[in-house]
């Protein structure tokens, strides 16, 4: 029986893997730091589970410790994990759309998010599991770096542009990402302008999934305490209903574009 604790996350997880590798090599923390190229105070907050390590870190441990991908692909996993259990059938979902269709009415859409944004939104509630949080949700941005990522429209309101989540410098290096996202060439961006005084997305935050092959596509509303996931046909059809009448009020992807580098401007230099 192991002299050590059960791993209580997955962060804690992926950092008793990363000691027991170290260890087995006979190295110190200082010298895997060394070889990370990192500081020692980070691979000691990694390996006592209390930071869920970087992705590059993994890619570095894969090189240091001769694994090819095998640090890469727990680290993924675990980041994953991290999800709530209730969001687990939508993130797997996601990673199959070929189409997806996103509407967000308060905050930038999770996929456009940068990880500075979306540890300052997630920080507001004060999770016990942040790192976790903020490592799973920047996991799910991998089904835009393949080579053949789906199709994606994003619909925000004008209000999620008013929102200055995380600060100036925050702000600014979100505003820019979004600006960066809508030049791909698989991506459109539209905003629904503040002058619309009601639309079909007041009523919540809510993504479409479209597959291959005849697959029925799927929903995801957003929710509190927290979110569903459907599949059913008729539900699915009503907001693919919603979200055409959302495109149809929305401005143009160039002018949304406009839009966007409007307010990045009103941050001056």
């Amino acid at each position: 029986m192991s002299e050590d604790p059960e791993p209580e996350d997955g962060a804690e997880y992926f950092g008793r893997e990363i000691k027991y590798a170290r260890e087995a090599k006979g190295w110190s923390q200082q010298t895997l730091a060394a070889k990370l190229h990192c500081g020692q105070p980070y691979v000691s907050k990694v390996e006592g589970g209390k930071q869920l390590a970087s992705r590059q870190f993994a890619e570095q441990c894969d090189v240091v410790f001769g694994t090819p991908g095998v640090y890469t692909r727990l680290r993924e996993r675990v980041a994953q994990a991290g999800h709530p259990s209730w969001f687990a059938l939508f993130v797997k979902l996601e990673r199959d759309a070929l189409v997806m269709r996103v509407y967000e009415s308060q905050i930038v859409p999770g996929l456009l998010q940068t990880e500075e944004y979306a540890r300052a939104m997630l920080e507001a509630v004060r999770p016990d599991n942040l790192d976790n949080l903020v490592a799973a949700r920047m996991s799910r941005q991998q089904v835009l770096a393949r080579d053949e990522p789906p199709h994606c429209w994003f619909i925000m309101d004008e209000q999620a542009l008013r929102r200055p989540i995380g600060g100036r410098e925050v702000w600014r290096a979100q505003l820019e990402h979004l600006l960066a996202a809508g030049k791909h060439p698989r991506s459109v961006i539209q905003v629904v302008p503040h002058a619309v005084p009601a639309h079909p997305g007041l009523s919540g935050a809510f993504t479409l999934l479209s597959f291959a092959n005849g697959t029925p596509g799927a929903l995801y509303a957003d929710g509190f305490p927290e979110g569903r996931t459907t599949e059913e046909a008729s539900q699915v059809a009503d907001a693919e209903r919603a979200y055409a009448l959302l495109m149809s009020v929305a401005v143009s992807h160039d002018a949304s574009a406009a839009l966007i580098a409007k307010y990045l401007k009103e941050l001056g230099p």
